[in-house]
Parts: C-alpha cells; sequence; structure tokens
C-alpha cells in the first residue's frame, strides 16, 4: 500500500460498509461519535477495516484522536508517508558520484547505530551505506525477519539500484554472515562482486552444530546472562531493564536467525578478497574460527586483531576505518 492509493473515497465507503449508510452521509466533517452516532463496537470494526486496507499497525484509528473522515485521512497520510520514506540503506553523507561505496551490516540485536561516526573517517569520495534489518529504528514497524535467506533478500533488493560503481561489504557479528551470504548470492547470480568483503568477530561457517546450543530459545534471564557472559551484546542493551524488555523480540529474531541458518558444507571459495577483523578479549569467538575463513576465499588478506572483547570496533573507529580503506585499495589495485 502506498499513499497514492488512500483515496479519501475508497475511506469513506470503508467507513459506510461498516454503518450500513450510503457513503455520502459520511462528510468530511460529519463527527464520528455526534453525528454519525459510532460507538466504541463500531469504531473498532471500522478500525479493523482501516488496519486491513491500509497496512497499518493495530490501534491506528485510536493512535490518531481523529474525530472525523477528514482528520482520519490525514492522518493516514502522514503515518503511510512516514513508512515510505523508511528504508534499510541509511547514508550520513551522500553524495551523487561516490568513487566507492562501503556497505556496513551490524550485529544481532543491534542497528545502523554501531557505525554512527565512522563516515568521518573515510575518503570523502566513498560513501557509505549503513543496513538497517526491520524491526529496528525507521524500520521499527517493519516485521522482523529471522531467516537468513529472507533478510539477503531483503537487503540485495534495497541495494541493487547502488551496486553501480566499486564497492565493498563490511560485516560485525551477524553482520558478516549477512555480508558473505549476500555475496554468495550475488556470485551465484552472475551479479556484480564486491570488490573485497571484511568479516568482523563471526567464525567462518561451519557444517556442525555450534556448541552454544540455541539463544534464541533460552528463558529471558538465562538470555541476558549468557550474552553478558559471552560479551554477546553491548551493556548498554543488557543493564537497563526498559532497554532490554523493548529490544528482547529483536535480539530473539536475530540469534533465531543465526541458530536456524544451515551453513554450507563444501564451500566454494569465493572470488572475492576477504579480510578478518576481531578482538584479542572476544570469549565469543576464537582465533581459530577467525582464521577459518581463508577457506571460504580465493584471496584471504589474513586478520586484524584489536585490544577489546566483542565489541573492540568501538574503541578503534579510526584504526579500523584506515585497515578497511587500505584493504579495499589492495584489493582494487
Amino acid at each position: 500500500m502506498t499513499t497514492t492509493s488512500v483515496n479519501i473515497e475508497d475511506l469513506r465507503a470503508l467507513i459506510a460498509g461498516a454503518l450500513e449508510i450510503e457513503p455520502e452521509e459520511v462528510t468530511d466533517q460529519a463527527h464520528f461519535s455526534d453525528e454519525l452516532d459510532i460507538d466504541s463496537l463500531l469504531m473498532l470494526e471500522i478500525s479493523t477495516r482501516v488496519e486491513t486496507a491500509f497496512d497499518v499497525p493495530e490501534n491506528t484509528m485510536v493512535a490518531s484522536g481523529a474525530g472525523t473522515l477528514a482528520e482520519l485521512h490525514a492522518f493516514l497520510i502522514s503515518n503511510l508517508a512516514d513508512k515510505a520514506s523508511a528504508r534499510p540503506v541509511i547514508r550520513p553523507r551522500p553524495l551523487s558520484d561516490p568513487a566507492v561505496r562501503l556497505f556496513l551490516f551490524h550485529h544481532a540485536g543491534g542497528s545502523h547505530l554501531l557505525y554512527r561516526g565512522w563516515a568521518k573517517h573515510f575518503p570523502q569520495d566513498w560513501e557509505l551505506c549503513l543496513l538497517e534489518a526491520p524491526g529496528r529504528g525507521q524500520l521499527e514497524t517493519v516485521p522482523l525477519i529471522d531467516d537468513c535467506d529472507r533478510l539477503v533478500d531483503y537487503f540485495h533488493t534495497a541495494i541493487a539500484p547502488l551496486l553501480d560503481r566499486p564497492f565493498g561489504f563490511f560485516g560485525h557479528s551477524m553482520g558478516a554472515l549477512i555480508a558473505y551470504q549476500l555475496t554468495h548470492r550475488l556470485h551465484h547470480e552472475g551479479g556484480p562482486l564486491p570488490d573485497w568483503l571484511g568479516a568482523s568477530a563471526y567464525g567462518a561457517p561451519r557444517g556442525e552444530a555450534d556448541a552454544d546450543g540455541r539463544p534464541h530459545l533460552m528463558p529471558d534471564d538465562e538470555l541476558r546472562s549468557w550474552l553478558r557472559n559471552v560479551g554477546g551484546s553491548t551493556p548498554q542493551l543488557l543493564d537497563d531493564d526498559a532497554v532490554w524488555h523493548k529490544f528482547a523480540p529483536v535480539v530473539r529474531s536475530d540469534f533465531k536467525l543465526l541458530d536456524t541458518w544451515a551453513p554450507p558444507r563444501d564451500p566454494e571459495p569465493l572470488p572475492v578478497p576477504l579480510s578478518v577483523f576481531g578482538g584479542r578479549g572476544d570469549t565469543l569467538i576464537g582465533e581459530d574460527h577467525l582464521l577459518a575463513w581463508r577457506a571460504f576465499t580465493t584471496h584471504f588478506h589474513g586478520l586484524k586483531r584489536y585490544e577489546g572483547d566483542h565489541f573492540y570496533l568501538m574503541n578503534h573507529q579510526q584504526h579500523l576505518a584506515a585497515a578497511i580503506t587500505a584493504a579495499m585499495r589492495s584489493a582494487a589495485a
């Protein structure tokens, strides 16, 4: 549903149908309760029909506070315009003709804000594109995606028009898996390939099940404790009860994606240069699993490790940006 299809006459007919009256009786300024005698039960019926017809969240009519058709129509136009403007690609420094685009993929339970402030550390003619998975940020009302292939589809569609010049992928934790799978998809379909792929704080895919089990099935307290013990999420998320309860569904959805993804048993090495990054104190991902990425590329560019845990990159933006810039330039040479 787009804003152009929110026709006031369609909305008028929808309300008239619920009231079993003629559409012309539902004038633009007729008050719902005073003039049209819409009680709470009828309002619930109309609200349900509006939500179904115009693909808006539950209780939209209540949230709107609209008392007339004109007010409801204006609210729907505004609501859907905001929804339509939300995009999974955030470009903090948009360029009309960038020399390079670097796509950055965030971790499980995270958002594009992981890369806030990164743009200033890269060449001025590079455009950074921060990917945002559904269910967070501007995409908070978009349903979560808990399947790896479907999230890759979602991002593939979003970035396809932007692959018209040299580009690279960098993903942290879950983002590394998505970046790898998206590269694999482009290679399989014969599309343009990134000049370089960077995997951060995520071990190379393995055919066997992870020894840590399936975190998305853990009881709430156990999941929170496990994340804290392994450094698998930021302290801001785990230490604040209100923040945790808001984002727990996002965390579970992302971990379900990781837990249910089936790694390839005999991966074909990608013809894309690949560099790996990690924190020396990361108890979640060991050095051997990071180095295992060499089997997934024909051009392994090595492992760089920094002081810190799973979220080492928070304290090494400038150094990491310099390493990524050098790696991409070397790969494109």
